[in-house]
């Protein structure tokens, strides 16, 4: 089964483009972010006409979440636990049965970006992560295969991007992120790509200004974090870099991971 994540950066703007990567790509299950329309609005009807069950959590303008899936979920959540007043569409849960019947639970994330940082942005970052950490926690405790997958808005590590002094007082490269990501990780999650790989110079997101993707001026921000129960069926992970260079492109690109659930 290959799961990816992938921050669209407006869905409408870009169907053309994930249209043609489903057909290409071919994935089960995709988690995408920032499809900025509201519910009733994503292009489904393109979606659907490709095979794919469309679930959404939408928001108009900017924001917003979306699971496709081969399969039909059992069950659906939308919103991240512990913020009732949180309005913001960044967090879409999915529950799919496997042949077997275990569970494989699936969570698209679109972590608050957290600038500027001297503005109520920061503080609202890391509550969310903090609100993530303990929701992960509780769902790591079910021992299901778990895929935590989406556009985290962190920097892991210093490799993790072109040059770390362009970064250091950036939200998503602070100290306190990285902290707050690493708590998140020591649950006992595994980042699927650096699983696989300690190669340096590895993005996922390349800004449309400055020259930065074809100078490889990039950051690695988009992440499927798994349970113990996902890392031992993975097979492989892989960034799908060569959609950075179609037509309209977004400014991330697909994160993929294959797993072996017959094992």
């Amino acid at each position: 089964m290959k799961i990816a994540t992938w921050n669209i950066n407006g869905v409408k703007a870009r169907i053309d483009n994930l249209t043609q990567w489903l057909k290409d790509s071919d994935p089960d299950i995709v988690c995408l972010q920032e499809i900025k329309t509201i519910d009733e609005g994503f292009p489904r009807l393109e979606i659907e006409a490709l095979g794919y069950h469309v679930e959404t959590h939408g928001q108009k303008g900017f924001n917003g979440v979306a699971i496709l899936s081969k399969t039909s979920p059992s069950e659906v959540n939308r919103g991240l636990p512990g913020d009732a007043l949180d309005e913001q569409s960044r967090f879409l849960e999915a529950v799919f049965t496997l042949p077997d019947t275990r569970i494989l639970r699936v969570c698209c994330i679109y972590l608050p970006n957290g600038n500027p940082v001297e503005t109520e942005k920061y503080p609202y970052k890391l509550a969310w992560m903090e609100r993530l950490r303990m929701f992960a926690a509780e769902r790591l405790a079910y021992e299901e295969i778990l895929v935590l997958a989406g556009d985290y808005n962190v920097i892991p590590e210093p490799h993790d991007c072109f040059d770390p002094k362009v970064w250091e007082n950036d939200a998503l490269f602070l100290p306190q992120t990285r902290e707050a990501f690493r708590r998140l990780e020591n649950l006992g999650l595994t980042d699927a790509v650096r699983a696989t790989t300690d190669a340096t110079r590895l993005y996922s997101f390349w800004d449309y200004q400055a020259g930065a993707w074809p100078k490889n001026n990039g950051i690695r921000i988009d992440h499927l974090l798994l349970s113990p129960e996902a890392a031992d069926r993975m097979t492989s992970a892989a960034i799908e870099k060569h959609v950075r260079a179609w037509e309209k492109p977004s400014d991330h690109v697909p994160v993929v991971a294959y797993f072996d659930f017959a094992a």
